[in-house]
């Protein structure tokens, strides 16, 4: 008995560092998720992470990770670009320019700091004013500017008017205020250059928590054979067996993902597994790089059919089959 009992210890260690890397992979769905409809929306324009007061500061890193991989430009969190080498770029908040005597000192400050090519927040107080301002201390060759609050599209094409009859052609709008996928769709038409999410983004956008529950599906029994087991429970039944997962495609384009039941499925030329190792017997093996798992998100999100891309509610854009033998 103390034999099994050892034996057992050591595969639930093993299986335990297993288990939580995959929690600590799936916590970032929501966020990546999410990440990928407001890049969708977004269209050519990039996006900036800018989630972390809103979040755990742990969290905020892998956060902005998420969101690098599913297609944000860059972050505003400057641990996460030292670990991850993300992208950093980021503005200045009212409150900077609340510390100082007036408007002009905080941009000037700004400006001499960072350089002309700076973004500076503009709408502490009056936009047309912190407009006219920003130009005149940056002059016409100043970076971006950024717009946190009221009506945005009417406040984006007046500020747009604005910059260019100060000679600002150039200069750049970015807009931030608790944006979504929705708010980020309904800016399509209006003159904005890029968009700061943060709220929405680090939270899963309306979907907080990845819709992921532990199941055990299969057990070893005394002769160390794969025993699959399942919940009956009214709403919440399981499939047992070991699975399998796998995307099949019709002229190239996804049509159903399939899950594999209790066997390894046959490879074909229409059909791509999903499911990849990372960790085996309680050891990390090699996982993709940054740059790897960025482009692997993008040729995932183009397999999908033009439905998936929709932002309104509705039924799953791929159906799911199980197959068993």
């Amino acid at each position: 008995m103390g034999k099994r009992y050892r034996r057992s210890e050591r595969s639930l260690t093993a299986e335990t560092v297993e288990t939580r890397f995959v929690f600590v992979a799936l916590s970032g769905h929501a966020v990546a998720t999410a990440a990928a409809r407001m890049v969708c929306a977004a269209g050519d324009r990039p996006c900036i992470e800018m989630g972390s007061r809103r979040t755990h500061e742990q969290a905020a890193v892998a956060s902005a990770r998420a969101a690098y991989i599913a297609g944000f430009a860059a972050t505003s969190n400057l641990a996460a670009g030292s670990c991850y080498g993300l992208p950093t770029t980021g503005t200045a908040a009212h409150s900077f320019t609340l510390l100082h005597d007036d408007e002009r000192q905080a941009f000037a400050a700004q400006v001499e700091s960072l350089g002309v090519g700076t973004t500076l927040l503009v709408d502490t107080f009056d936009v047309d004013s912190g407009i006219r301002t920003a130009v005149d201390v940056a002059g016409p060759s100043l970076g971006a500017i950024r717009l946190d609050s009221g009506d945005l599209p009417s406040q984006a094409r007046a500020a747009r008017a604005l910059l260019d009859s100060l000679g600002a052609t150039d200069t750049r709008i970015v807009v931030t205020s608790d944006l979504d996928e929705n708010s980020i769709a309904s800016l399509a038409a209006a003159p904005v250059d890029g968009y700061g999410v943060g709220t929405s983004l680090v939270t899963g956008s309306g979907v907080p928590t990845a819709g992921f529950v532990y199941k055990l599906v299969a057990r070893a029994d005394d002769d160390n054979r794969l025993v699959a087991v399942q919940k009956k429970s009214v709403g919440k039944g399981s499939i047992g067996g070991r699975k399998w997962a796998t995307r099949a495609f019709v002229g190239g384009v996804a049509s159903d993902e399939r899950v594999y039941v209790d066997h390894v499925p046959a490879a074909h030329d229409d059909e791509r597994p999903l499911m990849t190792a990372y960790v085996r017997d309680g050891e990390v093996l090699e996982v993709p790089s940054l740059a790897e798992a960025r482009e692997h998100c993008r040729r995932a999100l183009g397999e999908l059919p033009d439905e998936a891309m929709k932002l309104s509610a509705g039924d799953p854009a791929l159906d799911v089959d199980f197959v068993t033998r």
